[in-house]
């Protein structure tokens, strides 16, 4: 990690990665997405707040888990939504 993190994102021992690069959540309501994020607990992927259905902040208010990666080429960096805390990696 290149900043300091909070505990959530220091816990993390090996990255989870998108499986498919898609929101299966939007993929069964027929919907398109703008980013895509990974939970760190769980490894599902999931749609950005700057999509339609946000899903990966939903995912987060149903089970607390608290960490997501960027899924998207390129952008390497955590959040924690518990901590609003960022960090790259």
């Amino acid at each position: 990690m290149e900043q300091e993190a909070c505990s959530h994102i220091s816990a993390i021992s090996e990255l989870k990665v998108a499986k498919e690069h898609v929101c299966e959540e939007c993929v069964k309501l027929g919907d398109d997405w703008v980013h895509l994020r990974t939970c760190q607990e769980c490894g599902i992927t999931f749609c950005c707040d700057d999509s339609k259905n946000k899903h990966a902040t939903a995912h987060f208010h149903e089970t607390e888990h608290p960490v997501i990666s960027s899924a998207e080429y390129n952008e390497l960096w955590l959040w924690c939504y518990l901590d609003n805390a960022f960090a790259t990696y």
